[in-house]
């Protein structure tokens, strides 16, 4: 079964797809991955890829689509795959279908500010890359890591003002996938203001598994 997942920052769909990636024994491929096992491995495609990075540009469809291409094409692919952060436009969409046939692409649906109260609530350290939230995973001590004792601080991206912006980017650029997919049948929203394992029971349900 080969799934794409569509949805906003902060919907939650890395969770949910580690959950459903158990449920269905597929791999979960994110192109952020794709991007850097490439540059780790020093593939072709990941030397010309860190070089775009390291220039300040953004790494180009073509490019893309070949690192989604040579991903999908290995073994652990062969009973399908989920599939996250690709595509992000019509484009690439389109360069998609003529790689392989998608089965469902689930579209995680949240309110703007359930997401902007997620995000915002997320806290950092720094030396550690521990996460935590303010609401649902709270440090022992407010605003100390629980292990070093560090203050934990907030990313610019994770600011109220830049999660919106960021929200905004999404819809300009990924939000036409929407009808794209849903003219081809494909498309199945899901309610992603619930908790990570009653989303993934509804994905279930939705893919008849």
């Amino acid at each position: 079964m080969n799934i794409v997942l569509l949805g906003p920052p902060g919907a939650g769909k890395g969770t949910v797809a580690a959950l459903l990636k158990k449920e269905l024994d597929v791999p979960h491929i994110s192109t952020g991955d794709i991007f850097r096992e490439n540059i780790k491995n020093g593939t072709e495609l990941g030397r010309k890829v860190e070089a775009i990075m390291a220039s300040g540009g953004l790494v180009p469809d073509d490019v893309t689509c070949e690192m989604v291409r040579d991903r999908l094409g290995k073994d652990d692919t062969s009973n399908g795959y989920i599939l996250d952060g690709f595509p992000r436009t019509i484009a690439q969409a389109e360069a998609l279908s003529t790689i392989d046939d998608i089965d469902y692409v689930l579209n995680f649906v949240l309110d703007e500010e359930e997401i902007v109260r997620r995000l915002s609530g997320r806290r950092l350290c720094k030396s550690t890359g521990r996460i935590y939230h303010i609401v649902t995973n709270p440090p022992k001590k407010e605003g100390i890591d629980d292990e070093t004792g560090e203050p934990l601080i907030q990313r610019d991206d994770d600011k109220p003002e830049a999660i919106r912006h960021r929200l905004e980017v999404y819809k300009a650029s990924t939000e036409p996938l929407i009808g794209y997919y849903k003219d081809k049948g494909l498309l199945v929203d899901i309610d992603a203001s619930v908790s990570p394992e009653d989303v993934l029971a509804s994905i279930i349900k939705a893919v008849g598994r």
